[in-house]
Formats: structure tokens, sequence, C-alpha cells
């Protein structure tokens, strides 16, 4: 993320059941989703996801939720180096933000990290959306 102007900024942050999707079972996708990636890889438009999508993949690998082809190194570091993907660390200003989320937001702090990422770094006048794979998106 660092550089970026906020002109550059990702105007879209992936859930990570949707980047998940994206990169080992599409078909999953729904046809918007699916649409929007596809036109964002085509502009060549990176989407961005949070820190801790890193984390929530490595527990789902580890408890045995997702299955991978490769190790999960491996695939840690392709999605690294992947051009599409900007990887937004969780800074002060996310973690505060999300905290802010009010009592009706989902409980689970991975969600509330990911939204606040979305607040706090993602888009600009145009769009400031998080594609959400598990439920819709929040109003953000």
């Amino acid at each position: 993320m660092l550089g970026r102007t906020a002109d550059e900024m990702p105007s879209v942050l992936l859930d990570t059941h949707i980047l998940v999707w994206w990169r080992v079972n599409p078909e999953r996708l729904s046809k918007p989703q699916a649409s929007l990636l596809l036109e964002m890889e085509k502009r060549r438009e990176p989407a961005a996801i949070s820190a801790i999508t890193l984390r929530e993949i490595s527990w789902m690998v580890a408890c045995g939720r997702l299955e991978l082809a490769i190790s999960l190194d491996a695939w840690m570091d392709e999605i690294e180096s992947n051009p599409f993907l900007t990887i937004i660390p969780i800074t002060p200003k996310v973690a505060a933000e999300s905290v802010r989320l009010g009592v009706n937001f989902p409980r689970d702090p991975a969600d509330q990290i990911i939204v606040a990422t979305a607040r706090c770094h993602v888009g600009n006048a145009r769009t400031n959306a998080v594609m959400a794979g598990r439920r819709p998106a929040p109003r953000i």
C-alpha cells in the first residue's frame, strides 16, 4: 500500500471467501462478483485484501476447512506477488475504526478488521466497497 496516491488506491476490498473462491474455486463466485474481478483484471486495476485475510486463510488450511493444491507457504507467496492484489496492513487507524462499527455489526474480529480496512484505506469518492462472500456487504 505504501506509495499509492488516493487516485491509485484500490476501489474494492475482497472478503476472505471471495479471495479464496477467486483463486481456488471460481465457480462459487456470483456472476456479478466474477464479472467485476474479470473487468478489474482487464483494466489491470488491483483489488485489495486486508492482512487479516492471510491469517484467516492460514487458519482455514490448518483446521482442514480449505485444501490447497500447493503448500500454504507457496500459496501465500503467490498471493503476495500477485500484481492484481494489494495487501493492506492492520494500521492503528484500522484498529481504532474496527471498534466503531456499532453493536449490530458481527462480532467476528476479522470481519471487523476487513470492513474497517475498507473504510480507512480503500477507494475514493467513486467506490468504497467490500466484496463480501458470506453475507451482504455492510454499508460503509
